[in-house]
């Protein structure tokens, strides 16, 4: 989404805990003062036309391009114009068909079949189904996708097609599949070559001659050259004195730095999803009526003016609000009511309950935000400590809630995958079980939810009314662009230079 601002005024699942349809927001949108985008005060105007434009972008040589390792923010901006996965996803989370030209589904959705376009790599060569299938198998090892690809239980290659299989049954696999697609050989290497209009030559990208698709980008310079990243201050003076055209920041760092200058905003949303847990061991969460209340206690919309600049989205479900699954009529049900929690804990002889709340201590704005929480609990009538673990620790110690000095409640984040799948936090033996949250029966539901988006409705009222999860944010990106340089611009979650090819998931299912 964009933003126009006058003068002066993009780990893992990377999953880490240590960093009904709603209704579309307006694509280009006057704030002049920093807010978040949508206000109704500020009416919406029709943006700059623009072909596609020469621009100079930034680069950290030390991270690389390899796009299974890297987890630059600065370098994966770069990404969308080096590589193109089997499908691309918009900002608002719709799927179009990219390498694949077509998939068929096994009746219990659990096997996906693709294949492959008539496709070339930046150096000619011709895209095989073992390209594929090494490129997913290498996504599924790493870090940042290995998260989001967790139910794919094996890939393999025959001839022009690549087998999917799942460990359950998945009605939208293709939403998780915008994986970069990289030769077989240079799964490894620190800038493999892929499927994109431009290929890294020296200190610049160059243009692929003959590329394999026709599609309007927004860049379309033969050569972009790249300007080395330094830091924040440094990034932003190489955009306002030497011309780099766009800056990729995160407003939830403490080293953010404001810009000056006359530039175009875009917020991108990154995923990240900022949620409050209970330890259900705990003296005063094991209580279901006290958890289901604490929602209410949270001023997420103070929290995003206050610690995100605005570049982030409260979200009442643990849904990211932009999604397709995000039920606006069931999140009126959980929004700021401060007196709700206080008349609960009073009701239920636990006001005044010393409680403790764990935190990354090591993440700036989350000890910020823990301790604004930590304020709007005390206003309900809880006497909140707040625990600074480190980063290297926290894990650890969200393991131990029962012990005799657990934890009562931990702030959290992780990179929510796309289809927004959280059968990650309630499975037996999944990476986001702590403080007991595993729950057999939700972990089915979760699991029903990702075969029949139906399913999400139920799934979210019975996690937010047992106060399984108190969902607070998503967070965002913060683009800046030179005025009228890229104008054009569409950027989407993890694909800053968003196109597609016109096609759509009808377009490519082969229907038996």
């Amino acid at each position: 989404m964009k933003k126009s601002i006058a003068m002066v005024l993009c780990l893992a699942l990377l999953m880490t805990l240590f960093a009904g349809c709603q209704e579309e927001k307006p694509a280009y949108v006057p704030t002049g003062d920093g807010l978040a985008d949508g206000n109704p005060n500020r009416p919406a105007v029709t943006p700059p036309s623009g072909d596609g434009q020469a621009v100079s972008l930034l680069y950290d040589p030390a991270a690389g391009l390899n796009p299974y390792s890297c987890v630059s923010y600065t370098n994966r901006a770069l990404f969308s114009l080096l590589y193109q996965g089997l499908f691309t996803v918009d900002r608002n989370y719709r799927v179009s068909p990219m390498l694949c030209e077509s998939y068929n589904i096994s009746a219990d959705m659990k096997t996906y079949t693709f294949y492959i376009s008539d496709v070339l790599f930046a150096d000619g060569t011709a895209v095989t189904a073992e390209d594929v299938a090494a490129s997913l198998t290498a996504a599924k090892g790493s870090a940042w996708y290995g998260g989001r690809l967790q139910h794919i239980t094996s890939v393999s290659a025959y001839g022009d097609a690549v087998m999917v299989e799942l460990d359950t049954a998945m009605e939208d696999l293709p939403i998780l599949l915008d994986v970069p697609i990289v030769k077989a050989a240079q799964v490894k290497t620190e800038a493999p070559i892929g499927t994109g209009p431009y290929r890294l030559d020296g200190d610049q990208l160059r243009r692929v001659a003959g590329w394999w698709c026709s599609a309007d980008l927004t860049v379309s310079g033969d050569t972009v050259p790249l300007i080395e990243a330094g830091t924040a201050a440094e990034n932003r003076d190489r955009f306002e004195i030497d011309g780099v055209s766009l800056v990729c920041t995160d407003p939830a760092s403490v080293n953010f730095v404001d810009f000056h200058s006359d530039y175009e905003l875009w917020e991108v949303e990154n995923g990240l999803f900022l949620y409050l847990a209970c330890n259900i061991e705990s003296e005063v969460f094991s209580n279901t009526k006290v958890r289901a209340a604490l929602t209410h206690a949270i001023d997420r919309e103070k929290l995003v003016d206050d610690y995100y600049r605005n570049f982030a989205r409260a979200a009442q479900l643990p849904c990211s609000p932009l999604s397709p699954h995000y039920e606006e009529d069931l999140a009126v049900n959980y929004g700021y009511a401060p007196d709700r929690l206080k008349t609960v804990l009073e009701q239920e002889g636990l006001s005044g309950s010393e409680i403790t709340l764990l935190l990354n201590g090591d993440d700036a704005i989350r000890v910020r935000v823990g301790n604004a929480i930590a304020d709007m609990l005390e206003e309900a009538g809880l006497v909140v400590t707040v625990d600074e673990s480190t980063t290297a620790d926290f894990a650890d110690d969200l393991k131990d809630h029962k012990d005799e000095d657990a934890y009562d409640l931990y702030l959290a984040q992780t990179r929510l995958s796309a289809n927004m799948d959280l059968s990650a936090f309630f499975g037996a033996d999944t990476a986001l079980n702590y403080g007991g949250l595993a729950n057999a029966e939700l972990y089915q539901v979760s699991l029903e939810a990702l075969a029949n988006a139906g399913n999400y409705y139920t799934l979210y009222e019975r996690i937010m009314d047992r106060g399984l999860l108190c969902p607070i944010l998503f967070q965002s990106y913060a683009v800046f662009t030179q005025r009228g340089a890229l104008s054009s611009l569409t950027p989407a979650r993890d694909n800053l230079f968003y196109y597609d090819l016109g096609r759509t998931l009808e377009d490519a299912l082969i229907r038996e």
